[in-house]
């Protein structure tokens, strides 16, 4: 098997440190810097203690316009976009991840997790990788494989299917049934009133998928799970709410992030390159991060064994 390939949600550390870290660093320009300094400790970590061969970063881009707001206009509406402030620390740590070697991808209409997704199915097709899904967000469960992970680096940690099957009652591969059943509030996706968390995993144990519950009539009543008999006609009431929920829960494996080449070449890589050490100097110094950033990946390339 090939080298595990990191897979990073950015956006998930970047509001970490945004909202976690004191506005002790500030840019040139004047903006706070927090949450640049944060996500660029977090990537250097990554990089001393794992050593990733393969990875990419995954930024969302397409707040509003997804694909996912075609199929439902309130998808995320109670989102908002990125001030001033903030959008200037996304930017810079786009600009950042570049010169750490690091690819990476986003898009105007599929999101990080999506891209995420996308990588995964070619990684595990094309060069058989073990998938490590760097990312607390319990969406992207869904992209736990077999031999993959999915670890919230530096909090928790990684953690297996059974992990995933223990914390949230369903496989991986049920997740996105799962949510389509009880709802998402956090991505304004509606669910079926009076179907929580128990029943929805309930009857996906005992259907084994939405397609097979969907089709399974009055035989929804011999599940051992309170109100069984009422279940058949409620989920029937709700059935196109339940379908369209199931195209936003369910993680693309299609996003278009265009030639993404597994091996070092011109093309962009997943393979990780050379940290650019005078680009990242020059970076530091415009964002106001002082000089323990800089010397921490100067040892990196130095190849001398950080300490904490």
């Amino acid at each position: 098997m090939s080298s595990p390939l990191y897979l990073i949600d950015a956006s998930i550390y970047i509001f970490r440190y945004y909202f976690g870290l004191p506005e002790n660093w500030h840019s040139q320009e004047g903006h706070p810097t927090q949450a640049v300094y944060g996500y660029l400790k977090f990537l250097l970590s990554l990089i001393d203690k794992e050593s990733p061969e393969y990875i990419a970063v995954a930024f969302d881009e397409s707040l509003g316009n997804c694909f996912r707001n075609q199929i439902y206009p309130a998808y995320k509406a109670n989102r908002v976009l990125p001030d001033e402030a903030l959008a200037f620390q996304l930017n810079a740590c786009v600009e950042v991840t570049g010169m750490l070697g690091i690819t990476g991808l986003a898009s105007d209409t599929h999101e990080a997790d999506d891209i995420m997704g996308t990588l995964a199915k070619r990684g595990r097709q094309v060069n058989g990788h073990q998938i490590i899904v760097v990312s607390r967000d319990k969406d992207l469960m869904q992209l736990v494989g077999p031999n993959d992970l999915i670890w919230d680096y530096g909090q928790a940690e990684p953690q297996d299917r059974m992990a995933v099957m223990g914390r949230m009652g369903v496989w991986p591969e049920q997740l996105a049934d799962y949510l389509a059943l009880v709802g998402d509030s956090i991505d304004n996706i509606p669910g079926v009133p009076g179907i929580g968390a128990k029943t929805a995993a309930a009857l996906l144990k005992h259907f084994g998928s939405l397609n097979a519950l969907l089709q399974a009539g009055e035989l929804i009543g011999e599940v051992p799970v309170r109100g069984a008999k009422n279940l058949s006609a409620k989920i029937d009431a709700y059935r196109e709410q339940i379908l369209m929920a199931r195209k936003l829960t369910k993680i693309a494996e299609d996003a278009p992030v265009g030639h993404v080449d597994m091996n070092p070449g011109p093309n962009r890589e997943l393979k990780r390159q050379p940290i650019a050490l005078d680009d990242l100097a020059a970076f530091c110094q415009r964002m106001g991060l002082g000089g323990y950033l800089l010397s921490k990946a100067e040892r990196l390339v130095d190849g001398v064994e950080d300490t904490p």
